[in-house]
């Protein structure tokens, strides 16, 4: 019997629905260390697949991240060492690493390919590969498009008590998507986690 591998979206949202704000910055982050480990713990994924803009923050940030030895900084915290962000950035670093761009042509980060624009079937058909699940971190388009196909599993929001007021949108879909709620979870900082899967 052959198991499908399974899509799941992790992503940081305003209580407002907001990704980022308009400039692209992500300050309006509220640190939650149990949140990170929750990001670091998806063991059972081996695969993220990237929009370009998403790919590029990341890659100017994590390959570089594991210099110290026992710690690396945290974005969302003003730069401070955390474990739980080096356990994120072995992660990172150690994961495959898909890129869907139409102007990127190249690609220095280890374990990294470049995909060309994103066509639905090359997705379909990843998703029969073996290999563990597959991950996507921010990159609103491919987010997008994968819902409008439904080749999205799961979706992870970290929502943050936070109201941007305007910004960046994550998903855009022609019509509306039903989701199920999975699992709820609520953390001091009064950041929630909530998991949806398709309805």
């Amino acid at each position: 019997m052959t198991t499908t591998r399974q899509i799941l979206a992790f992503n940081r949202v305003t209580a407002d629905g907001y990704f980022s704000a308009v400039d692209g910055s992500l300050s309006w982050v509220v640190p939650e260390p149990d949140v990170d480990r929750a990001a670091a713990g998806s063991s059972d994924a081996d695969t993220i697949l990237f929009g370009r803009k998403t790919y590029e923050l990341f890659e100017s940030f994590w390959p570089g991240a594991l210099a110290d030895p026992d710690l690396a900084p945290d974005p969302h915290a003003g730069g401070q060492p955390s474990p739980e962000q080096r356990n994120f950035a072995v992660m990172l670093n150690r994961m495959t690493k898909l890129v869907f761009s139409r102007s990127r042509k190249d690609v220095s980060w280890n374990n990294s390919r470049i995909l060309g624009e994103l066509d639905v079937r090359e997705v379909e058909a990843l998703k029969r590969q073996p290999g563990g699940n597959i991950l996507i971190f921010g990159s609103s388009s491919i987010v997008s498009q994968l819902t409008t196909h439904g080749l999205i599993d799961e979706y992870l929001f970290v929502v943050g008590p936070t109201f941007l007021g305007s910004g960046r949108s994550l998903i855009n879909v022609p019509t509306p998507v039903s989701l199920r709620l999975l699992d709820l979870k609520q953390f001091p900082s009064g950041t929630l986690m909530i998991r949806y899967g398709r309805a």
